[in-house]
């Protein structure tokens, strides 16, 4: 009983709500395979410098991409909320201008924005995980985020998402299954796609998938 007030108590992260749609299994090992060092391959290494180098041209583009003519950005924002249970790390938050017809500053629009450095098509996991980031966005900086933009790096283009009220529940939902799982450390069915499965690094932990 201790244990499962444990798990409904613990703090989750953005990435899990990511992984969740994508194969729950990721996460499922992730927790509960504590004494094993999740394993760092070759895709995720390549990833962390991918980001690094896409922050530093971000520095030097302009606001236009995103359809916003002046406005701040801010690198790597972290964002907690204890009530959700829920962490994460943006790419970048635009403080966007809200400009009159006059040319006067109204106020600032937040929009997070999720650096993916491949052509791929976008898919409800990467929808679901900026969904996430603007919820936690509206408790910590105490603004309403209704937008945020995957920036597709490859093409430079940044695909527009907007957050609506069926997305912010499907982010419960999954918070709550995900707990529930780790609580009762039962296996989830691993992902349909099962191409997915050949780069994963918990492949050698699902044997009945190859």
């Amino acid at each position: 009983m201790a244990e499962n007030a444990l798990a409904q108590r613990l703090m989750l992260t953005v990435s899990d709500v990511k992984q969740y749609p994508y194969c729950p299994r990721i996460v499922y090992y992730g927790y509960l395979l504590p004494h094993r060092a999740r394993p760092t391959t070759f895709k995720m290494t390549e990833g962390k410098l991918e980001h690094e180098r896409l922050a530093g041209l971000e520095e030097r583009r302009a606001l236009r991409a995103y359809g916003f003519a002046s406005g701040r950005r801010h690198f790597d924002v972290r964002v907690v909320s204890e009530r959700l249970g829920l962490s994460g790390v943006v790419d970048m938050v635009i403080e966007a201008d809200i400009v009159s017809a006059e040319g006067r500053v109204l106020g600032q629009e937040l929009a997070p924005v999720d650096f993916k450095s491949s052509t791929g098509r976008v898919g409800l996991n990467h929808k679901y995980q900026l969904t996430a980031y603007a919820m936690l966005l509206e408790e910590t900086w105490r603004r309403p985020v209704r937008r945020g933009f995957i920036y597709l790096a490859p093409l430079r283009r940044a695909q527009e998402v907007r957050f609506t009220a069926n997305m912010r529940g499907w982010v419960h939902k999954a918070l709550r299954e995900i707990r529930a799982m780790i609580a009762s450390e039962r296996k989830p069915e691993p992902t349909r796609v099962r191409g997915r499965c050949r780069e994963c690094e918990y492949r050698n932990y699902c044997p009945e998938v190859w």
